[in-house]
């Protein structure tokens, strides 16, 4: 009895087939695609500093004593920088321990529908718009804050950050710093829930199995494997506090600067810019233009840091 075969043809070793000629394909349209995308956002990042350098130039070389009533562009954009990081930097602090506890809430303590609730929640917070946020501070918060302000500078006002007279309308670099923290808070929170979320389970659960607690296991666990995923998602956070306009500009009484957080007064860059660009016009425009130069360069100056410090604790995470 004779068995009848049915032989697939063998494909010639030198011709690949039509799946492979098609994943091929797609690999170089991919590769290409990703390729054009980097090339285009590194052409519009030279574009806008080419820009901001071209406009900021008569600021720049312009005598001084005719530039923001004579004080002169340094005198001038000093105090404005000292501000903006000041009022990023306490935001930070106030913002940073709260989304680590909460990320660290949704992603290893909620059960799983408080845990879809309070992801939506934070995602709802970090779609409304800053000006949202800005008549919040100005109508609730800061009227909020006037008699705690009081006691500060009755009880601390030795501190210099704390020294009176209060703001009576609470219109302070302080207010304007927790805005900001609000407003950062539902970025740092989503990033790290993320990040927590993509802890490899085999390091939990052996931290686990060795007799360590939640907490411990959280420590030893998650927290070496997401510390470059924090300092990114904190980054992320400080761009935006350091670059916010609107939000600021309603809650902060712009004023000279000084070293009470409390009281009337100071200034930060992108405000300052925001009140001021509707009426510019000639050496002054340029002056807020070469003020946007400044924020711009001390904006990429924190990045590089980030990824710096981001390269230095990246070996636990396996990151590359």
């Amino acid at each position: 009895m004779t068995t009848t075969q049915t032989k697939t043809p063998k494909q010639s070793g030198g011709t690949p087939s039509l799946s492979s000629q098609s994943g091929a394909a797609g690999d170089k349209i991919f590769s290409g695609s990703a390729l054009t995308a980097g090339i285009i956002i590194l052409v519009v990042l030279c574009a806008v500093a080419v820009f901001l350098v071209a406009q900021a130039f008569p600021a720049l070389v312009a005598p001084q004593d005719q530039i923001a009533g004579g004080k002169g562009f340094w005198q001038y954009i000093l105090p404005l920088v000292v501000g903006t990081v000041i009022a990023a930097a306490v935001a930070l602090v106030i913002a940073t321990p709260i989304s680590i506890g909460v990320a660290l809430f949704i992603s290893h303590y909620a059960p799983r529908r408080v845990a879809q609730i309070l992801g939506y929640v934070i995602d709802l917070l970090a779609a409304i718009p800053s000006v949202v946020f800005g008549a919040w501070g100005i109508s609730f918060l800061a009227p909020a804050l006037v008699p705690g302000y009081n006691w500060l500078a009755s009880a601390l006002g030795w501190i210099p950050i704390f020294s009176g007279p209060a703001s009576a309308t609470g219109k302070t670099l302080l207010t304007a710093a927790v805005v900001l923290a609000v407003m950062v808070i539902p970025i740092i929170t989503s990033i790290s829930r993320e990040i927590f979320l993509q802890t490899p389970k085999l390091h939990e659960e052996a931290a686990l199995a060795l007799g360590a607690t939640r907490w411990e296991m959280i420590r030893m666990a998650v927290f070496p494997f997401a510390r470059p995923g924090i300092i990114s998602a904190v980054m992320l956070g400080l761009g935006r506090a350091l670059g916010e306009t609107m939000a600021v500009a309603l809650v902060l009484s712009s004023g000279p600067l000084i070293a009470s957080l409390i009281r009337s007064g100071n200034q930060t860059i992108a405000a300052e810019i925001a009140l001021n660009f509707p009426e510019a016009s000639g050496l002054s425009l340029s002056t807020l233009i070469a003020a946007g130069l400044v924020l711009f360069v001390i904006t990429l100056v924190v990045n590089v840091i980030a990824r710096w410090v981001i390269s230095r604790h990246k070996e636990f995470s396996g990151a590359n």
